[in-house]
């Protein structure tokens, strides 16, 4: 496979996006291109925070974004003085965030041209903390730039899009995801292209398939499921496997880094860790800690339920790709006896409705349903047709 090609300097490492990156490149090097809020949408992976901060470096670089220089760096890892990025855990952004970052925007920039404040889920933004942001976005400070990002223009609030410019970045070829992994991560190549098609071009999770062993284990597993629900009790177990498996990966993430925070809070409040109570003081602030920790690890599970969502349903995708006797490349090729499997059993109708089911749920966990349920009524409408 020949390597696509790579845009140099701090752009290098955002794939697959072209007139993005053009469009990003005018505005620094043309003031009257230049505005103060900038909103870039595109599919989960496709690399938004990553141009988000590429431009954020560009912007403060001396030479419109050389890659190497301090400003450069720094912009990109987030600890540049003049970078604020917000990046929340939690299921929505509070007004109290909110309303911190509106008064930092009031400030001037420390060392560059420009004070960038770079937010990661602007989807995330209710409807208060939204009309918190507003006055910055209607009444912008000069050199101050705010860099919003989120999956798609409908998920943002209206008043808030409408001031922003939108950038829209495109999923990223799958060649150009693993050539990305090779060159930044030293993938071998093979297994780049595995991890980059299974991934759906996903960069993040692309990377996490081809690192973690785990991880491929757990989506070989949640592939198999398509062929394993032949009636109500197997859809029942599917279900329950689903939940366990986000579940899994959950505590095997979390539990060590909350341990470590609750360690971390009580020395530097000075408070014994092996003392049976604590003072009200340091218990408020435990107390809230844990209720911070619970909103991520809720956040943490549906994100991996989606995910394994995503996966099973580019099962009945590449069956579909089947029935259509199309020359487009699977998805899951590793897995193509399972793919065939399911395409013998459904006609074309049959997948897109189980297509159509496991759509339902993601939206009914997207918007707080019970998991366990949702992924219940899914998996009964997936079941092999007898």
């Amino acid at each position: 496979m020949t390597a696509p090609p790579t845009t140099p300097g701090i752009w290098r490492d955002v794939i697959g996006q072209p007139q993005t990156v053009a469009a990003l490149q005018r505005a620094v090097g043309e003031p009257a291109s230049m505005t103060h809020a900038w909103l870039f949408t595109g599919p989960p992976g496709s690399g938004r925070s990553v141009a988000a901060r590429a431009f954020a470096g560009a912007l403060l670089c001396p030479s419109g974004g050389c890659g190497e220089c301090r400003e450069c760096r720094t912009a990109l890892d987030g600890t540049h003085a003049d970078v604020e990025v917000l990046a929340t855990e939690a299921l929505s952004i509070g007004v109290a965030e909110t309303r911190a970052l509106v008064q930092l925007a009031g400030r001037s920039p420390s060392v560059g041209r420009y004070r960038v404040i770079l937010v990661e889920d602007a989807d995330r933004l209710t409807e208060q903390s939204g009309n918190a942001l507003l006055k910055a976005l209607e009444e912008p400070t000069p050199r101050t730039v705010w860099l919003l990002c989120a999956p798609s223009l409908e998920d943002v609030l209206i008043t808030v899009r409408s001031r922003a410019r939108h950038v829209r970045l495109r999923t990223p070829p799958v060649a150009e995801v693993a050539e990305l992994l090779q060159r930044r991560d030293g993938i071998d190549p093979g297994m780049a292209t595995y991890a980059a098609r299974a991934a759906q071009s996903h960069i993040g999770l692309a990377k996490r398939l081809a690192t973690d062993e785990g991880a491929r284990i757990r989506r070989r597993d949640t592939i198999m499921m398509a062929s394993r629900i032949r009636g109500v009790s197997d859809a029942v177990g599917a279900a329950a496997d689903l939940l366990q498996i986000a579940e899994q990966e959950r505590d095997r993430t979390l539990e060590s880094r909350a341990t470590q925070e609750k360690a971390r809070l009580l020395e530097t409040l000075g408070a014994d860790p092996s003392a049976r109570t604590q003072p009200p003081h340091i218990r408020a602030q435990v107390s809230s800690l844990e209720k911070e920790q619970k909103t991520r690890a809720t956040r943490f599970t549906r994100d991996m339920i989606d995910r394994a969502l995503v996966d099973l349903m580019s099962v009945y995708r590449d069956a579909l790709v089947l029935h259509a006797g199309t020359p487009v490349e699977l998805v899951n090729e590793d897995a193509r006896p399972v793919v065939e499997e399911v395409a013998r059993a459904f006609s074309a109708e049959g997948l897109l409705l189980a297509m159509e089911e496991i759509a339902t749920a993601r939206e009914r966990i997207g918007a707080n349903g019970a998991p366990l349920l949702a992924l219940e009524a899914m998996a009964v409408g997936l079941q092999l047709p007898r």
